[in-house]
């Protein structure tokens, strides 16, 4: 295993950044497939093998239909093995809110989808014996100190509306400090790793083929070519790759990357009720509205783990605050409100919202009628990948499905639209004066295990010196739409601020919609 994780940083095969996440228990092997190394044929090849690429795998095999999954690095080295892993149908947005944009009809079927998803990894859970900690439990959402007590009724409200199960409280269990909640009683979670290995082995009982460390350089309506030049011809293709990395323009534009933060603390066992806990966020950032989610994670004979992640930020803008401010700030925040111990381990994910807070599930928009996406995840990962899976599979098979309007990816709700743009417009003015106006460095002093962007030959380059003393140069122009990428100090990684995507120190790519590696350069030449 040490091995397994001492080429992280390089290749990004085993995960996306340095930081490696409490999921990747020793003697949990995200390997145990082959690579692609021959031409083949199926009815559909799915890219990602993450939780969306692997519902859908499992989904599509269970109904017959012939199945090869590619994956770039190991199984769940994309967000999945960077989540916290709540299956919730407490979204990050407020139900209040969406029925602005869709309406109260729509909204029902938002919040259905999302109570079939947990119902359905429940049901799959049983039916494969996945050993994979899943557990029913309460969910407790309590206000932000910049929030109003009204909102919470205002929620409370349209939950009922919208048939989910919930009732307020006067005070939140488990944190004393926080009053007034909302209870939902029928939430989940689960360990995502171990939960998509055993997707992955019931897919190949089923006859599905996984590949991993095969990365997809061509993708049509006729298939997909790997980097390697084997070629595998199907009549359905899905990208369920986090970003869409078939898609350059047309849902990208619609969605916007968020890096989030996560802690993973020793707890004293039996301290505190097993529950879910989130905030409402704080209303006086536009443009993430970052808030606190909270779990326990059994470990030990003597502690839990207590999983805490916020202090959300656009990806590449860190908005004057550093990673290492964010992590302090949330051990603060955690250790004033639970009775943690020591943190053992801690990492950040990426998270895409649409502009009107829900994914992007079905065909892909301006292409084939035979090719699908699955986007978006806006925080509530488990379940949206799982409705993607679900949906998609209904397509392929002419099934209609009740869900198929609202996550469409062509839709565009007006709406929704005015304070994306307002956001959009702020955090490009951003990108530009730090793409002509950033202060650059010169190489030499650059100092071991710092990266910053220098200028050689009049060509801006991304530059990091390793803790050894090596030097890697790459082009600082994202391969997506040409931004410039901005160094990630915690997760040691070129971070690109348009469109999230982001490549390890090296430039390999790690996160889509980019599908190209950074172009290397020696010291003495960046043509």
């Amino acid at each position: 295993m040490d091995d397994h994780r001492s080429d992280n940083v390089q290749n990004g095969k085993l995960s996306a950044g340095k930081n490696i996440s409490c999921w990747y228990e020793p003697g949990l092997d995200t390997r145990l497939f082959p690579e692609l190394l021959s031409d083949l044929e199926t009815e559909v090849v799915i890219v990602g093998g993450g939780l969306a690429g692997l519902t859908t795998a499992y989904c599509m095999v269970c109904s017959g239909k012939k199945v090869i999954v590619i994956e770039d690095g190991y199984i769940g080295s994309g967000e999945t093995g960077r989540t916290t892993a709540q299956i919730v149908t407490a979204l990050d947005n407020r139900y209040y809110e969406m029925e602005e944009f869709f309406g109260k009809e729509n909204n029902a079927l938002i919040a259905e989808s999302h109570k079939e998803a947990i119902n359905f990894i429940e049901e799959v859970v049983k039916k494969e014996n996945i050993n994979c900690d899943f557990e029913r439990l309460s969910g407790y959402l309590f206000l932000h100190p910049s929030d109003k007590e009204e909102n919470l009724y205002k929620e409370l409200n349209t939950l009922q509306q919208c048939n989910i199960n919930a009732m307020m409280l006067d005070n939140t269990p488990g944190i004393p400090i926080e009053k007034k909640c909302i209870h939902y009683p029928d939430q989940a979670q689960f360990h995502p790793l171990k939960y998509i290995l055993g997707l992955s082995k019931a897919i190949e009982k089923k006859g599905g083929l996984i590949f991993i460390n095969t990365h997809a350089s061509e993708i049509n309506h006729t298939g997909i070519v790997s980097s390697k030049g084997f070629k595998i011809s199907a009549k359905h293709v899905v990208v369920a790759t986090n970003a869409p990395v078939n898609n350059k323009y047309a849902t990208m534009l619609k969605q916007w990357a968020h890096r989030s933060y996560v802690i993973a603390a020793l707890i004293k066992k039996d301290s505190i009720p097993r529950a879910l806990w989130w905030d409402t966020g704080d209303k006086t950032i536009h443009t993430s509205t970052p808030y606190h989610y909270v779990r326990l994670q059994s470990h030990n004979d003597e502690h839990d783990l207590l999983i805490c992640g916020g202090e959300d930020h656009i990806v590449g803008i860190n908005e004057g605050k550093s990673e290492e401010e964010r992590y302090n700030d949330l051990i603060k925040w955690t250790q004033e409100r639970f009775p943690i111990a020591e943190v053992v381990s801690k990492w950040s994910g990426e998270v895409l919202v649409p502009m009107d807070s829900i994914a992007f599930i079905g065909k892909n928009v301006f292409d084939k009628e035979n090719v699908y996406i699955i986007t978006g995840d806006a925080g509530i990962g488990m379940t949206y990948c799982t409705i993607g899976g679900l949906l998609v599979t209904d397509l392929i098979n002419g099934v209609k499905n009740r869900w198929e309007e609202i996550y469409k990816p062509s839709r565009f709700i007006l709406k929704a639209s005015e304070p994306f743009f307002r956001m959009l417009k702020g955090d490009l003015v951003a990108v530009l004066k730090k793409w002509f106006y950033r202060d650059t460095t010169e190489l030499s002093s650059i100092k071991e295990d710092e990266g910053k962007v220098v200028i050689l030959d009049g060509q801006k380059c991304g530059a990091y010196r390793n803790p050894s003393g090596k030097l890697y140069l790459v082009s600082a122009e994202c391969t997506h739409l040409k931004c410039m990428v901005q160094w990630n100090k915690d997760e040691k990684s070129w971070d690109c601020p348009c469109h999230g995507s982001r490549f390890t120190y090296s430039g390999k790519v790690i996160n889509g919609p980019a599908n190209e590696d950074l172009p290397s350069f020696s010291e003495n030449s960046p043509e």
